[in-house]
């Protein structure tokens, strides 16, 4: 009974350990600390080895002794991987809002078909676990986590998102009016691709994207003016979400300019990053900043 008592203490002190928590959560989640570098360097090391071996045991190329290889090597990432999403749920203070995020369910279910691998034993079921382990390709979304393009990227899509959302209700309106208008052009024909509505709006979307499958065409001179119309007006639009979210990127970009390190003096930092990347050294938050500013102003 005392060993089972020292035991649970000694595990009830691991899990309110805050000093180890914020060790691993400054490894884990902080990617500006050589620590935390590091230990994304491996994370995305391991995550495409992970999406080669599903690769490679898809091919079916190799000899029998081969697989055990990958196999053996598949397991061994599956515990890493189950090892680091652990450790992010455990130095987090509130574990549900990584554990329903896009990421953590990702994480999950790459993880998951490994393990019930070993209860389901049907070779109908092992057929859908071989293809639930393909969800583990979706990791490589998380290298946009760990390189600065790719955040100033995401963060870019995301401040542009409202934008492209109204230019892209816009396109919608347009491409089934003009869908509408090549079914009244083209409708009259029993010959016709567009004999109804909907096959005429996707004519629209295929022509102004200037995809062109060539599937639905216009037969009569009226309807080819026309379709030569959607397909300029397609070219001159096609360009309006890059140049939004391209202005935004600028915008970003000077704002990761502005924040310089008060140790190496150095700039570049992500806005949400807590230490220098280049020396470790902890930066300013904005509401640090801000107040300097008024302190300043107030003595000026």
């Amino acid at each position: 009974m005392n060993y089972i008592a020292k035991l649970y203490q000694r595990w009830n002190d691991f899990l309110h350990n805050e000093e180890l928590k914020e060790k691993i959560y400054t490894i884990v989640f902080e990617s500006d600390t050589p620590k935390g570098k590091l230990f994304d360097i491996v994370l995305i090391g391991s995550i495409i080895l992970s999406v080669l071996l599903v690769i490679l045991e898809s091919m079916h190329i190799f000899p029998h002794s081969a697989y055990i290889v990958l196999r053996v090597l598949e397991y061994l990432l599956t515990l890493f991987f189950t090892i680091e999403y652990l450790a992010r749920i455990y130095c987090l203070k509130q574990p549900r809002t990584y554990v329903l995020s896009f990421f953590g369910i990702v994480d999950l279910l790459a993880t998951l078909p490994v393990y019930l691998s070993f209860f389901l034993h049907g070779s109908h079921y092992l057929l859908v676990i071989r293809a639930f382990r393909l969800i583990r390709i979706f990791r490589i979304f998380k290298l946009f986590q760990f390189i600065n393009e790719g955040n100033l990227l995401l963060r870019s899509l995301w401040i542009s998102a409202p934008k492209i959302f109204i230019f892209f209700f816009f396109v919608l309106i347009l491409v089934t009016s003009m869908g509408t208008v090549m079914y009244m052009i083209e409708g009259t024909n029993p010959d016709s691709g567009f004999n109804n509505i909907p096959n005429s709006i996707y004519w629209a979307i295929v022509t102004m994207t200037t995809v062109g499958y060539g599937d639905i065409t216009p037969a009569t001179p009226l309807g080819r003016f026309f379709s030569a119309v959607i397909m300029l007006i397609g070219y001159t639009i096609i360009a309006v979400p890059t140049g939004i979210v391209s202005a935004t990127m600028v915008r970003q970009h000077k704002a990761l300019e502005k924040r310089r390190c008060p140790r190496c003096h150095r700039d570049g930092h992500e806005p949400e990053a807590l230490y220098c990347k280049y020396c470790g050294a902890k930066l300013k938050t904005e509401r640090v900043r801000k107040e300097e500013k008024q302190s300043d102003d107030m003595k000026l």
